[in-house]
């Protein structure tokens, strides 16, 4: 295949260009989950012969993937031990202006990204500031997007801030031996940070005031029907299966409340139906009321299901469905959530607008807000559904400061600062820092199981294995190749093209990957120009934040269905933040790493 030439390139070329367009037609048009799409393709290169079997496992071992699988578990101790609650408490205060509450909100979120995991601060955000929001009498959405926006922004100013950078940092150090240091590429995110803020201000038009999932959620009357079952009914006496009354045409059977106030819910397929039953049902009503002929029915007197009047036996909460999700693509039903954990499907949000159709039979999408009744015993066991579900309004369980607060705290220093000053490589210091807090027992090792994502880690490695191809094959050089014909021998120019080229294939996939896909480009294109690669490495880093589309970044999806917004909302203020990135690239990369 090397001996083939087509249009300049190698046979091994063209299946590496197939595949990566592949993945990305993949990842773009279906709901197949990331890691699978990457593992695909780097199956399809390694069975082709396109890389051989070192270069596909390179990522496995690589020294960012170990990173951020060790800083999955320091951000486990330091959540247990109550330092991010901490923040999360103390830091908003009571600002008397929009600027104010801005520059107090993003302040903190982007501190804590710079070194935390950007979705784990955002997700211990999201209730806090919509209690907040109420405070300042604004609309969640106004605040919303800025909070996901700063966890973007902060991720930006160190090298573990966002696995982009680890992963351009770490190939770097493979091929050169040179690690950057873990505040270098901050030179850059710190000014983008600064005209963030800047531009929020200037254009907060641009953030609407949206419906949020809460107040989308707050008259249950206008998606749920009581039913009443008369004594004379024929199926007083039958089970809810043998009745046909549990999954029916437009929805299903939440509950049912007996004539002596004793609640059933979920309900089971085997239990009997009464004289005197209210059955409550959730779906499209007007499909529901049709129980009353075809099942012998009648409207109930009294509605008696509503979120203010709810019983101390049900809770109503509210749950957004993370990009990771084991849902995303299936029904709620066929994941047999009802039975495992006791828990019934009320209603689903979605772009800012609820759902008119049976919950239980709709396919769920990354984003949607899901209202969900449980009893007051669900909490205990929330940890575990948290995997598929981030849970908004749960009870908040004030954690005190303890003794393993400021041990968490002082281990997470120490790691940032013996990188800093090269007394240990990250990832060692990682390793270390990770050892103590399960030896000080700030993390339990079932946390630090449960907080280890796999399907995150096999993308980082396997989109480094795919990337290799790039280089191997000759592809990056003849990109190289083009870019330098279309930019002439200006390095700014093609610093520019590729920064624009990165933010915009951002938005649609993993951006872990696009940096690993992009790293052998910017690097041959620098060596083609003969200028230095580092400005290139490091507006690579900040042109692979993503602001423009919900799907950019998994912070946008969680404040997606909270805050009620749209599609478009993120595009009107995104498109705005990608170009300011581009523009930062140009003209302060060069300046601080000339070329």
């Amino acid at each position: 295949m090397d001996q083939i030439l087509f249009a300049g390139l190698t046979g091994y070329a063209w299946i590496a260009i197939v595949t990566m367009l592949g993945i990305f037609a993949l990842l773009i048009f279906t709901k197949v989950p990331t890691d699978f799409a990457f593992l695909g393709g780097l199956a399809v290169l390694l069975l082709t012969g396109t890389i051989d079997l070192k270069a596909a496992l390179s990522g496995f071992s690589s020294t960012s993937v170990l990173t951020v699988a060790f800083m999955f578990v320091v951000v486990a101790g330091l959540t247990q031990t109550g330092v991010l609650h901490w923040i999360t408490r103390r830091c908003l205060g009571t600002p008397k202006s929009y600027p104010g509450a801005l520059l107090r909100l993003m302040a903190p979120v982007s501190a804590a990204s710079a070194v935390l995991s950007n979705t784990t601060v955002v997700a211990m955000f999201i209730q806090v500031v919509m209690i907040w929001s109420k405070k300042l009498h604004l609309k969640p959405s106004k605040l919303l997007i800025p909070l996901s926006y700063a966890s973007v922004f902060g991720g930006l100013c160190t090298i573990i801030g966002t696995p982009p950078n680890l992963i351009v940092s770490g190939l770097y150090a493979d091929q050169t031996g040179h690690s950057f240091g873990f505040f270098e590429v901050g030179k850059l995110g710190v000014i983008c940070l600064i005209a963030g803020y800047l531009l929020l201000l200037l254009m907060r038009r641009f953030l609407p005031e949206r419906t949020q999932s809460e107040e989308q959620f707050a008259d249950t009357k206008e998606f749920t029907v009581e039913l009443l079952v008369p004594s004379d009914c024929p199926h007083v006496g039958q089970t809810v299966a043998e009745a046909g009354l549990g999954q029916v045409a437009g929805g299903h059977i939440i509950e049912i409340l007996r004539f002596d106030k004793e609640l059933i819910s979920p309900v089971p397929d085997d239990e009997f139906i009464m004289g005197g039953d209210r059955l409550i049902y959730t779906g499209m009503p007007d499909k529901l009321m049709a129980l009353k002929q075809s099942h012998g029915l009648v409207t109930a007197s009294e509605h008696v299901y509503s979120v203010s009047e709810l019983s101390g036996e049900r809770n109503l909460v509210q749950a957004v469905v993370p990009e990771y999700s084991s849902l995303i693509g299936r029904t709620f039903m066929s994941q047999n959530f009802e039975k495992l954990f006791q828990v019934v499907l009320i209603a689903i949000s979605r772009q800012g607008k609820r759902i008119e159709a049976s919950p239980r039979e709709t396919v769920i999408f990354p984003g949607d807000t899901l209202l969900l009744e449980c009893t007051p015993g669900f909490y205990d066991q929330a940890s575990l559904l948290e995997k598929d579900l981030l849970l908004l309004n749960k009870p908040e369980k004030d954690i005190p400061v303890s003794q393993k607060t400021y041990v968490a705290s002082a281990i997470m220093l120490a790691i940032i600062a013996v990188s800093a000053f090269n007394v240990l490589p990250l990832v060692t210091a990682a390793l270390v820092g990770m050892i103590l807090l399960l030896l000080t027992k700030c993390c339990t090792p079932a946390s630090a199981r449960s907080n280890v994502s796999g399907s995150t880690l096999v993308v980082f490695a396997a989109s480094i294995g795919v990337a290799s191809s790039i280089q191997s094959t000759g592809l990056a050089a003849a990109i190289a190749g083009s870019i330098q014909s279309l930019c002439g021998t200006n390095p700014y120019i093609a610093l520019i093209v590729i920064c624009l080229t990165v933010c915009v294939m951002s938005e649609f996939i993993s951006n872990t990957a696009a940096a690993a896909i992009f790293f052998p480009i910017a690097m041959q294109t620098a060596h083609v120009l003969g200028v230095n690669p580092e400005p290139f490495l490091f507006s690579l880093m900040i042109s692979t934040a993503s602001f423009a589309t919900p799907i950019g970044s998994p912070t946008h999806l969680l404040v997606y269905g909270p805050g009620g917004y749209k599609f478009q909302d993120f595009a009107r203020l995104g498109v705005l933040m990608n170009l300011m990135t581009v523009v930062v690239s140009a003209l302060f990369a060069p300046l601080f790493w000339p070329f």
